[in-house]
């Protein structure tokens, strides 16, 4: 009877696809996995012909969504078919809409591959239904802490589902994900060498966190991204690799190239965000038996469809809007690493606001605390405009804590976005950085739209 009811919900959630598609329009909907799994809770369960070993979950606090699009654009680029949630539908019902997709009308599994982004708090249920094989953790960081909590519960979620039999794949530079290698003895670990671009702590604002082997204090020797480098334990052994599997050696930003094991391939993202998301890929995708050959023209033709950088013009004027999530330190960090390596004056408009997914809205400072903003301070600015309705005068602190000019600095503690992007006319650089989170981008598009109908200025 569950069989029979399992196909009559498949049949209606590729109808209701279809509909999606072809009539509404609309795309990157959860809806046909919301429906089925509100009436058969066990759904993704009855799907056939799925190969586990080739299954892969994506976690962790960053760089989920990139790191899921970049594998699987790889592996499809070296002729493999693959089914990915690549809109970022992360929980269940996501992961069941994936399925009716890529599925016969008699419920088998019709790729080579399926490459999810999971959800760190659903991975347990998920994978209740759907025993993956294969584990990517990016990191497990502080992160939505009015959802989350504390990182050592979103360590316990992601735990509850690993054992000998799953292949894990771990950032050896991050200590909570490296501290999964307890609990498996299959793992491949990934990191990125020492280089120009690292940087160290003067101690100031420096957080650290728990080793998660003996609950003393972790010390980091470098910082790749926020919170991610080679670290020690400073009473137990628990340590960085000082060899792992896959260590990309060197990255090039002008020639946009990384260096792994002698090997250099052409890539096209240059932050070290990315780069990790290189260096697991490359791990995953030796795994599944690609050539570097392969890997390399899979990293060339990949384009983030999730990218949240955006480039316009504004009478003359070049303005960068480098979005980001704002809930935790390494996102900020990656648009203010952007902005600080721009030599050019510049004028830099940032707005963090409170966060209002879901009640009680609340104010989060604590990841700007985190965060470098010397380095931009040191570089020319014409002016700074800080905005928000909550927390502008917490961000100009920050700033002036950092050594940032206050005379040029003008503090607007309001969210209407008009007002404050009426400033573009009185900047004189044709430079211009917007760091915000990814809440006003509507509002941003709707009004840049209306002033190129009023005067035609914007491209």
């Amino acid at each position: 009877m569950s069989r029979i009811l399992f196909l009559l919900l498949l049949w209606m959630g590729k109808t209701v696809n279809w509909l999606l598609a072809n009539v509404i329009k609309q795309g990157g909907s959860a809806a046909s996995g919301k429906i089925v799994c509100r009436i058969q809770k066990d759904f993704v369960r009855h799907f056939k012909g799925i190969d586990y070993d080739r299954v892969v979950f994506v976690t962790g606090t960053n760089g989920k969504t990139s790191t899921t699009n970049m594998l699987a654009s790889v592996l499809r680029q070296a002729g493999l078919s693959v089914a990915t949630n690549s809109e970022g539908a992360n929980m269940l019902t996501g992961v069941a809409t994936t399925l009716i997709k890529h599925s016969t009308l008699g419920g088998k599994f019709n790729r080579d591959y399926l490459i999810l982004e999971i959800d760190e708090r659903s991975i347990g249920i998920i994978h209740n239904q759907l025993p993956a094989r294969k584990l990517i953790v990016t990191n497990i960081l502080k992160d939505q802490v009015q959802r989350n909590g504390d990182p050592d519960f979103i360590w316990s979620k992601i735990a509850s589902v690993v054992d000998d039999n799953m292949h894990l794949y771990l950032n050896a530079q991050e200590p909570r994900g490296k501290g999964f290698e307890q609990l498996s003895k299959n793992v491949t670990y990934y990191g990125i060498a020492r280089n120009d671009k690292s940087y160290e702590k003067d101690g100031f604002y420096e957080v650290t966190l728990p080793c998660p082997v003996c609950g003393s204090k972790i010390a980091f020797d470098f910082y790749n991204v926020e919170n991610v480098g080679d670290f020690h334990c400073t009473s137990c052994d628990f340590h960085t690799n000082s060899n792992p599997d896959i260590l990309i050696e060197d990255y090039d930003v002008e020639s946009r190239t990384i260096t792994c094991a002698g090997k250099t391939f052409n890539v096209f993202y240059t932050l070290p965000f990315y780069i990790y998301n290189y260096a697991v890929c490359i791990a995953a995708c030796r795994d599944f038996g690609l050539t570097d050959e392969q890997i390399e023209a899979g990293f060339m033709s990949f384009q983030n469809p999730n990218e949240r950088r955006n480039a316009l013009t504004y009478k003359g004027k070049e303005i960068k809007y480098l979005q980001f999530k704002q809930e935790n330190p390494e996102t900020l960090q990656n648009a203010l690493r952007t902005v600080a390596e721009d030599p050019a004056e510049k004028a830099i408009f940032i707005g963090l606001h409170e966060i209002c997914d879901f009640d009680p809205h609340y104010t989060n400072t604590f990841y700007f605390f985190d965060c470098n903003f010397e380095d931009i301070a040191k570089t020319p600015v014409e002016k700074y405009i800080v905005f928000s309705r909550t927390v502008a005068y917490d961000t100009a602190l920050r700033m002036r804590y950092a050594g940032a000019d206050m005379s040029k600095m003008e503090i607007l503690p309001i969210n209407d976005i008009e007002t404050v992007f009426a400033k573009f006319d009185e900047i004189q650089s044709g430079n211009i950085y917007i760091i915000s989170n990814m809440k006003p981008v509507k509002q941003i598009k709707k009004y840049f739209a209306d002033r190129a109908a009023q005067e035609g200025t914007i491209q």
